[in-house]
């Protein structure tokens, strides 16, 4: 399959990561994918949920939602429906287990760390980006706490990113687009750390069942991804350090 540009394979699109995009958060980007665009915010709140009273920890949580011209055709505003998005629901939910995964409570107590994450333009991708734009976020957020003198060190003891990955008319391809994503046999999302532990793989065969050689082959794609990806996330947050 010839991809946009003659995009190899293996190449993920470019990626490019500008730290502090808002203005008034405790930590924010707008990570650019391609043509998938997402603004990262985390927000410090001091308050944790019932279950962590007193308990000396802090806590991390996320939303996800999609402008209404972010894709093809206008996608109704949640508050307009009077439900939040069962697909919007399920990513928060992944963005939300993949930054906790790496984080130490207890060096935060008492503070909790809301994560948002809005697709301004979708091209595919927009739930993997969305959790690699919230690493950074959260590690600016983090980082402002400390300068506060709020918190004496960086909880996370591991980077988190993620990248898709699939089969496209029988060949594997790398950081799937809209259209790629749309035909693909197979469509798996992979979560890991910068030191490339899995977090989370998400995925599925959409028309044939595959052995699990090929499991194998995605992840060492994904891998290196990943390893490119944490790169970029620690040059973003060292321009503002």
């Amino acid at each position: 399959m010839t991809r946009k540009k003659n995009r190899p394979a293996d190449e993920m699109r470019p990626v490019t990561i500008t730290p502090n995009y808002m203005k008034y958060a405790e930590g924010s980007c707008l990570i650019e994918t391609g043509d998938t665009k997402i603004i990262c915010t985390a927000s410090v709140d001091y308050k944790v949920p019932p279950f962590l009273k007193d308990k000396g920890e802090g806590w991390l949580t996320a939303e996800y939602s999609m402008l209404p011209r972010s894709a093809n055709n206008r996608i109704p505003r949640d508050s307009v429906k009077g439900r939040i998005n069962g697909r919007a629901q399920e990513i928060q939910r992944l963005i939300g287990r993949a930054l906790r995964s790496v984080i130490r409570f207890s060096d935060f107590p008492n503070i909790t760390i809301l994560i948002d994450c809005d697709v301004i333009s979708a091209d595919g991708g927009t739930r993997t980006a969305s959790i690699t734009g919230a690493y950074v976020a959260a590690y600016l957020a983090f980082l402002d706490l400390i300068k506060r003198g709020e918190i004496e060190k960086i909880p996370f003891y591991d980077s988190v990113a993620a990248v898709s990955i699939g089969i496209v008319k029988g060949g594997v391809l790398l950081d799937l687009d809209y259209p790629e994503d749309s035909v693909a046999e197979l469509d798996f999302n992979f979560v890991l750390t910068g030191s490339g532990k899995i977090i989370e793989i998400q995925g599925c065969a959409e028309k044939t069942p595959v052995e699990f050689d090929i499991l194998m082959k995605l992840y060492e794609f994904s891998k290196g991804a990943i390893s490119k990806i944490t790169e970029l996330q620690h040059k973003a947050i060292n321009s503002v350090i």
